[in-house]
């Protein structure tokens, strides 16, 4: 029986890391494009988001079946085998993430219909901090690197804290302007998508921190001990 100390098999472990890392590149990259054509008021590039789910997508179904081929052959143990669950699930939270790329970008084709509703600032930054947190948990998967994953999940407040302040603005905005109210509505629901992205990205490094010393920290990620 093959087992995870064959040669051939960690090989396999280093390409599965590099396809998640090149699918992590792909929905970092659509959220920043999605986000971008919203602050830049770009049709075509917003058009150019809603058209190119394809690579996530194949990248999805070939990195299940890397992981579900490696799992029948070499019936790895321990940290092996939590590292290969881990990237099934990843890969699944990078999906979504491109799905929410999706979402922005038909928020933003809704949005483009109206003239703005205020200065786009915290949205941006929400995005570079969603993107930060996505990138950051990946590299700790591959580096096996529980210090910075336990980082991502520190950082969901700050983004969690700017969602709330979108929401803020826009309903004073809302108040004080009815003819607002419509894009405004869309405006929240970018900002919850972004949010979402990170709780995807906190998915992520609480599988990290699973794989690499086998606690659970999904129900109590502030927990260090």
């Amino acid at each position: 029986m093959a087992t995870s100390t064959v040669p051939h098999f960690q090989e396999e472990l280093q390409q599965l890391k590099a396809r998640l890392l090149e699918m992590g590149g792909f929905a970092e990259d659509r959220v920043r494009s999605a986000v971008n054509a919203l602050v830049d008021r770009d049709p075509a590039a917003v058009d150019a988001v809603l058209a190119g789910d394809g690579p996530i997508n194949e990248l999805h179904i070939e990195i299940d079946s890397r992981c579900f081929k490696m799992l029948a052959l070499h019936q790895p143990m321990a940290v092996d085998l939590r590292a290969i669950m881990s990237a099934v699930k990843i890969n699944t939270d990078l999906e979504r993430v491109g799905d929410l790329a999706v979402n922005i970008a038909e928020a933003a084709v809704r949005y483009l219909q109206h003239p703005p509703v205020k200065a786009l600032i915290d949205i941006p930054r929400m995005a570079e901090i969603a993107q930060g947190m996505l990138r950051d948990a990946l590299d700790a998967y591959v580096r096996r690197d529980t210090t910075l994953a336990q980082a991502v999940l520190d950082r969901d407040d700050v983004l969690d804290g700017l969602k709330t302040q979108v929401f803020r603005d826009l309903l004073t905005v809302m108040l004080s302007a009815p003819q607002t109210i419509e894009p405004s509505l869309d405006l929240i629901l970018v900002s919850r998508h972004l949010e979402r992205i990170g709780d995807h990205a906190t998915n992520v490094a609480e599988d990290v921190i699973f794989m690499v010393s086998a606690r659970d920290v999904r129900h109590h990620a502030g927990d260090h001990t």
